[in-house]
């Protein structure tokens, strides 16, 4: 069992003010992790990326040298993996090599980058909100989550929010399992995805990505997805300037929306969506129903 939680807005909000208190209501959904993607308050030029990548002392020289520039500790200074940030400029396709270079680095991931940024470590959301405190989370949409893990290792790089490099500024959260796995992974990585984690989440961002850079709109992608996953899930996903959430065709894993005043919120549960919302009337998706918002 895990928590979802995403918030859309038509304006600039505090993103990661109102997903850390959605989540803190979901908590009882999961200790094991918890994260945000923050989107629409990193301002970066065209080719310009922000990276946030974790990394030791004796690795941080090598990242620098990969990147071709100096990074600054950006969040967790006290840790032993403390998270680096800086805007790096490069196509993407020069970029996602830099990415499987730093990757390969031990006790060395890159956590996010391109026009969001996420926040995410073991342990609870009173955790997260110590980390991101005296830091702007203003943007105009975000996903979160809780993790109680049922499979792959629990660590901040295997926490959600989840973000693929197949395509930019993609990343999700996901309640439940995807049990047809192994088999989306396979007709992925045959049309030359590279998977990185044994995480059933992972697949989801590569088929939603897969589809999206073929062409289909979210709204389809997200469809296709309920048709070809099997197992009980439900999930959130985030693109530069989209919200959708899908559900599972057996209405196994719960899914819930709210709309007030220019926010739509989605969440596993409706105490997460007053929290964001306050009063606002709640919807609860069907078995198989998804929903997007925003345009590209």
């Amino acid at each position: 069992m895990c928590g979802i939680a995403g918030i859309y807005s038509e304006n600039v909000i505090d993103v990661g003010g109102v997903l850390t208190r959605m989540l803190e209501s979901l908590q009882h959904r999961g200790l094991d992790s918890a994260g945000i993607a923050v989107y629409g308050g990193i301002n970066t030029k065209k080719d310009e990326h922000y990276l946030l990548v974790e990394a030791q002392n004796d690795t941080i020289g090598k990242v620098e040298s990969i990147v071709g520039q100096s990074l600054s500790i950006k969040y967790m200074e006290s840790s032993s993996n403390p998270i680096y940030s800086g805007k790096i400029k490069s196509s993407f396709e020069e970029l996602k090599k830099k990415i499987n270079e730093i990757n390969k680095l031990p006790k060395t991931n890159v956590i996010s980058v391109g026009s969001l940024y996420i926040i995410k470590d073991t342990g609870s959301v009173r955790k997260l909100k110590k980390t991101i405190k005296g830091h702007n989370t203003e943007g105009t949409h975000g996903i979160g989550h809780v993790r109680f893990s049922t499979e792959s290792v629990v660590d901040r790089y295997h926490a959600h929010p989840f973000q693929s490099h197949i395509k930019q500024d993609i990343s999700v959260v996901h309640n439940g399992q995807i049990t047809n796995y192994e088999n989306i992974k396979t007709t992925l990585e045959n049309k030359g995805h590279e998977f990185k984690t044994d995480n059933d989440t992972e697949c989801i961002v590569h088929y939603i990505s897969d589809k999206l850079n073929i062409g289909y709109s979210l709204d389809e992608a997200l469809e296709m997805s309920i048709n070809d996953m099997d197992g009980p899930f439900s999930y959130i996903i985030s693109t530069k300037n989209e919200l959708g959430i899908a559900k599972d065709p057996l209405g196994l894993r719960p899914g819930v929306i709210g709309e007030k005043n220019g926010l739509t919120a989605f969440a596993s549960e409706e105490t997460a969506i007053h929290q964001a919302l306050g009063d606002a009337e709640i919807e609860y998706l069907k078995p198989g129903e998804h929903r997007a918002i925003g345009s590209e």
